[in-house]
């Protein structure tokens, strides 16, 4: 029996998977009121390590401040939570 066949198959690697760095709506109240938060802004503040190929803001804990975010993508939760203090979305593509 040839070698292929007997070795085992392990796993699978999609190759068109997207990498998406989420950050939760609490990080953000660090920042300065009126504040332009886009992804050059987390990764010098470290809130993310690296950019991948997209940024999500997810809504987790509460923000006091209103800022303008510049992001590929935002949940339900966290936009209604950053226009209820005032700020703003815009979204990059």
């Amino acid at each position: 029996m040839p070698l292929s066949r007997r070795l085992p198959k392990r796993g699978f690697r999609n190759l068109f998977r997207k990498e998406v760095i989420a950050v939760n709506v609490a990080h953000l109240n660090q920042f300065a009121e009126n504040t332009v938060v886009d992804a050059e802004l987390l990764l010098k503040s470290g809130l993310i390590k690296r950019t991948g190929d997209a940024i999500k803001i997810l809504g987790k804990g509460d923000i006091s401040v209103p800022l303008t975010i510049k992001v590929d993508m935002i949940s339900k939760g966290a936009k209604i939570k950053i226009e209820a203090a005032g700020g703003s979305f815009v979204e990059v593509a």
